[in-house]
Formats: structure tokens, sequence, C-alpha cells
């Protein structure tokens, strides 16, 4: 006998982000994005840390809809730059969230600096029954010096994981997911889930 369907709004509007995670989170899970759920909201994330700004969105989106909801939030930290952009991923070049901008400020900040060492960080917040869980993925690697590939979106065109020789702009999906930080956390929620499913 197959498993129901379990439904879970993600809170985004990313359509990269949900692509990328529907390629993760599968069978028995159905993800619902927040235009599905009939929401048309821009999330805050006004905290300085990713814990924070992803409880903030799976907050706001569970006292919206009232369902088990799961929200991210991710960030690049370059060592050189002390964290940097960090929170401020999205918005590194200002508020416009232009990430060609935001790429030509960071390798600027970057320019003549040897250390080159950065990871990225994804923090997953899920409300389930009611209770939040968090959960978090890292993937270590370095910033290039000049952009590579032309997939993915963000920072992908100038990072490259460790152990890899290409930029996550230069990979598959199935491979940027065999490094990814999001993939990373987001198998940390799934094992959770199926957890609670057969507890």
């Amino acid at each position: 006998m197959s498993n129901p369907q379990i439904t879970l709004v993600f809170a985004t509007n990313n359509q990269n982000k949900v692509k990328e995670i529907r390629t993760i989170l599968t069978d028995p899970f159905e993800i619902i994005t927040l235009t599905e759920a009939g929401i048309d909201i821009d999330i805050p994330e006004p905290h300085d840390s990713l814990e924070a700004n992803a409880s903030e969105k799976s907050q706001t989106i569970y006292r919206l809809v009232a369902k088990n909801c799961f929200s991210e939030d991710t960030g690049l930290e370059v060592e050189a730059l002390n964290g940097e952009p960090g929170v401020k991923s999205a918005r590194y070049a200002g508020e416009g969230r232009d990430f060609q901008d935001n790429i030509n400020k960071l390798l600027s900040n970057l320019v003549n600096e040897t250390n080159r060492k950065a990871r990225f960080r994804t923090v997953v917040s899920l409300i389930w029954e009611e209770k939040e869980y968090l959960f978090e993925g890292i993937c270590e690697g370095h910033i290039t010096e000049d952009q590579k590939g032309l997939e993915g979106f963000g920072y992908d065109p100038v990072f490259i994981p460790d152990g890899a020789t290409m930029s996550f702009a230069q990979m598959t999906m199935e491979e940027k997911n065999s490094f990814s930080h999001r993939k990373k956390a987001i198998a940390k929620l799934v094992s959770f889930l199926k957890n609670k499913l057969h507890e």
C-alpha cells in the first residue's frame, strides 16, 4: 500500500528554489508554492541570522494557511569578507535583487584577495503539526575570479564546491544536488518527516 500524499506549503516566490527543491523532495511529498496556495505576499527578511529569517517566513505562512509548511534562507559566507554577504546575499548590491550586480560587487571586493574560501549555508524552518524544527546544510567551496557557466541562479557562476572542478552554474541540477547545501538541509527534513510518518 502506498503512502498518502503529504502536502507542504513552501514559503517562497522564488521559482528557481521551487524547481530545485522539487527534485529533492519527491513522493510522497507534494510541494505547494505560495502562488498555488493563493498567497501573494513578499515576506520580510529583517533579521541578522539565516535561522531567524527562515523562522519568520515559515511562521508568517503558518499564520495565514494553518497548514504544515516550510521555508529556507540561504546565505553565501565568504571567509575573507568576515562572512559577507551572509543574510544579505540576495540584496548585497542593494534592494533591486539583481544577482549580476551582487556578483560584480562580490568579485570587486575580492580583487587581489588570495583567500577565496566560501561556503553556502541553508537553514530550513519546518512547521509540522504546530511545532517548529530547524535543519542546516552547508557546502564548502571557493569563489572564482570570473564567472563560469550559465545554469543555476544567484552566485552559482562564481562558486565551485570542494571536490569539484566546475562552478554550480556549469552543472546539471543532478550534479549540483550532489554537493548542494540546500539538498543537505532538505535531506535532513525528509529524514525527519519519514520518521514522523512511521511513529
